[in-house]
C-alpha cells in the first residue's frame, strides 16, 4: 500500500510533472488545484493561420482524496488557414480519449499533439500517492 501524500505535496508534485511535460502551469485562486496549457500545433501564412492548444485542469478534494481531472484540445483558425497535412490516430473508450496527431503545413509550421499523455502521467502519480483519480469527461477545464 503506497504512503498517502498530503494534498499540498501531491499538488506540488502534479504541477512539477505537468511543467516537465512542457505545459505552462497557472495556480488556482482558491489553491485547490491548477490549470495548464500548451500550444501544440501552429501554422501561419500570409492569409491566416491555425493553432491547436491543449488545456487541462486538476482540482484536489481532500475529504475523499480525489484528483478531479479535465482536459481538452482547442483548435482556432483565422483568415484562410494554410493547407495542412494531418496524420491522426484516435482511440476512445468511454470518456477516455487518446490521440496522436501530427500536422505539417506549407511554408513551415505544424507540430504534434499527444492527447492523453498528460493524463496518464498524472494518473500514475496520483495512484502512487495513494489518492483516487477521477476523469471528468465532457467538461471544459
Amino acid at each position: 500500500m503506497p504512503e498517502v501524500l498530503a494534498r499540498r505535496e501531491l499538488l506540488d508534485d502534479l504541477k512539477k510533472k505537468a511543467g516537465g511535460l512542457g505545459l505552462a502551469v497557472r495556480e488556482d485562486d482558491q489553491q485547490q488545484g491548477y490549470s495548464a496549457e500548451v500550444d501544440s500545433i501552429g501554422a501561419k501564412w500570409w492569409f491566416g493561420g491555425r493553432k491547436v492548444t491543449y488545456r487541462m485542469s486538476c482540482r484536489l478534494t481532500e475529504s475523499d482524496r480525489t484528483v478531479h481531472f479535465r482536459e481538452t484540445a482547442v483548435e482556432r483558425s483565422w483568415g484562410i488557414p494554410p493547407p495542412t497535412l494531418t496524420v491522426e490516430t484516435t482511440t476512445i473508450s468511454g470518456w477516455t480519449r487518446n490521440e496522436n496527431r501530427t500536422d505539417v503545413s506549407v511554408g513551415g509550421g505544424g507540430g504534434s499533439l499527444n492527447y492523453g499523455q498528460v493524463r496518464s502521467v498524472l494518473e500514475q502519480a496520483t495512484a502512487a500517492a495513494g489518492w483516487n483519480f477521477h476523469l471528468e469527461g465532457g467538461r471544459m477545464p
